[in-house]
């Protein structure tokens, strides 16, 4: 059996690729067990100066967290694999955030949900022409977790709310011009760029002189729009506003929000405010851990991976159905605490 994980040395850098190309390389526990592992490891060792994070064949980066595991899980044992599996791949979150060498992840594909988990924190973030970035949970029920609630809500414009609620597929372009990427190089660039890091060459030298100016950010244009309609922090406004909009941007959006889990989108919109108001990542991470270990086991999760992954016929029947049905009340009970001995702690 291949391995779903690579890990090696090259020159001053540790290396990590995925390697589960049949699923776009998305995340299992043991990919994020052994990650972790790599990295305590190369965290003590002066020969490692920076760690790169990359894709081995197929296409790439990341699609995603191991949604099969997580609803048979919830379907199956009461969640409790899932919220092992969240609480792993949370902690190696929060490693990649705090890590003390520097981290280049290169986002050259498909970067969704996990994969955003494990660039994100990572200093150096480089895009290309193939890269699509998007958490898209709220369209399976889910909430952008792996620490989404802290990038999104901290992007300029109300452009996280926009991402987390649509499911907006951004390009390489568009990353960049978001400042969810820090640079932008041609995809054939990537060999040079890890050979003169592994080399030891200066990370900062090595992608600006490999970067190029990508084309003009398609979603810029719609700025002005997302701020107006995203302005706030209750879904009946956003749709509201957007339904009194007469342009065909605004029908697309709304349209696309009444086909996402109402749950999860007032999840998600809770979730990005209380991230602002929160100090450090850590603390961030055990409010989505929380909120992770009980919208797992909700009937939106399982109906959404049914609708989309499994049978997809693309007709989830979400409960409750309408924005209305999800109440204060019932937000609350989602993000409440946990008993002391279930929270999530780091590493």
């Amino acid at each position: 059996m291949t391995e779903e994980l690579l890990t090696r040395r090259e020159g001053v850098a540790g290396m990590i690729s995925l390697n589960r190309p049949k699923a776009i390389h998305a995340l299992t526990l043991g990919m994020s067990e052994a990650m972790s592992a790599a990295l305590r490891a190369w965290a003590d060792d002066p020969a490692v100066r920076a760690v790169m994070i990359d894709h081995a064949e197929g296409r790439g980066f990341c699609s995603g967290g191991d949604i099969g595991l997580l609803r048979q899980s919830a379907l199956n044992d009461g969640g409790v694999a899932g919220r092992q599996f969240f609480f792993e791949e949370y902690r190696l979150n929060h490693q990649l955030f705090t890590y003390p060498k520097p981290v280049v992840a290169f986002m050259d594909g498909i970067t969704m949900g996990g994969g955003v988990g494990i660039s994100q924190p990572a200093r150096y973030r480089v895009a290309t022409p193939n890269t699509r970035f998007a958490m898209p949970e709220t369209g399976i029920g889910l909430f952008p977790d792996v620490g989404g609630g802290w990038y999104l809500s901290r992007l300029d414009g109300r452009l996280g709310q926009f991402l987390a609620l649509t499911g907006a597929r951004l390009d390489g372009a568009e990353c960049l011009w978001a400042g969810l990427a820090t640079h932008y190089l041609p995809a054939e660039a990537l060999p040079d760029a890890k050979a003169r890091i592994a080399a030891g060459h200066g990370i900062d030298g090595v992608l600006a002189a490999l970067a190029v100016t990508p084309p003009a950010p398609k979603i810029a244009a719609h700025a002005a729009a997302i701020r107006q309609h995203f302005a706030s922090d209750r879904l009946e406004d956003i749709l509201a506003s957007l339904g009194q909009d007469a342009s065909e941007w605004a029908a697309k959006e709304w349209a696309i929000l009444r086909t996402k889990s109402p749950q999860a989108c007032k999840v998600a919109l809770r979730q990005l405010a209380t991230s602002l108001t929160l100090d450090t990542f850590a603390q961030n991470m055990a409010m989505e851990y929380r909120i992770g270990a009980r919208v797992l086991c909700l009937p939106d999760f399982a109906e959404g991976v049914r609708a989309v992954i499994v049978d997809k016929d693309n007709a989830p029947r979400w409960n409750p159905a309408m924005p209305e049905g999800v109440t204060p009340e019932h937000l609350d009970a989602i993000f409440a605490p946990l008993p002391p001995k279930k929270e999530w702690t780091p590493l």
